[in-house]
């Protein structure tokens, strides 16, 4: 096993991990990014993400991918992504160490926080995070605009 942070040549790789990622939640269709994209926001001059990598044998089994942002509230925030493990490799532990290398740099960069998203029906991740006295906030709801409605953006008058 080989944990190490990602390069510019893993992202065929970690594309093809996106979109097993994809299947399993059941919308293979919503994957649109390419990996010249990736290229771009993950090593170009607007960077946006950092992810490691799981080599088993010198293949990628696993990434788990991660950016920064602001909360005015808190600061300097770390928002894990995605832990994706191929799906023959799951329940072999390799989550929990990309979980806690992705801790370890939102330690070492002294984040006020570190969040990411669970589906509610996905209930071997929700236990897997449980051990780790996660909060799982109700509260809030997730919100977004896609691309198609951005382009066309307007208020609605109630």
């Amino acid at each position: 096993m080989n944990i190490r942070k990602g390069v510019e040549a893993d992202l065929p790789q970690v594309l093809g991990l996106v979109k097993e990622l994809a299947e399993y939640e059941k919308a293979p269709d919503e994957v649109e990014v390419t990996v010249q994209e990736m290229v771009n926001w993950g090593f170009g001059n607007d960077k946006l993400f950092e992810f490691f990598v799981l080599e088993k044998e010198n293949k990628i089994i696993g990434i788990a991918l991660y950016y920064y942002k602001y909360s005015t509230w808190k600061g300097k925030c770390l928002f894990l992504e995605d832990i994706i493990i191929t799906e023959s490799e799951r329940r072999n532990g390799y989550g929990k160490l990309l979980f806690d290398k992705v801790a370890e740099i939102a330690k070492t960069q002294k984040v006020r926080r570190m969040e990411w998203q669970v589906l509610e029906w996905n209930t071997p991740a929700i236990k897997f995070y449980e051990k780790y006295n996660s909060v799982m906030d109700a509260e809030w709801m997730n919100c977004k605009l896609t691309y198609e409605q951005l382009q066309g953006t307007r208020v609605q008058e109630n």
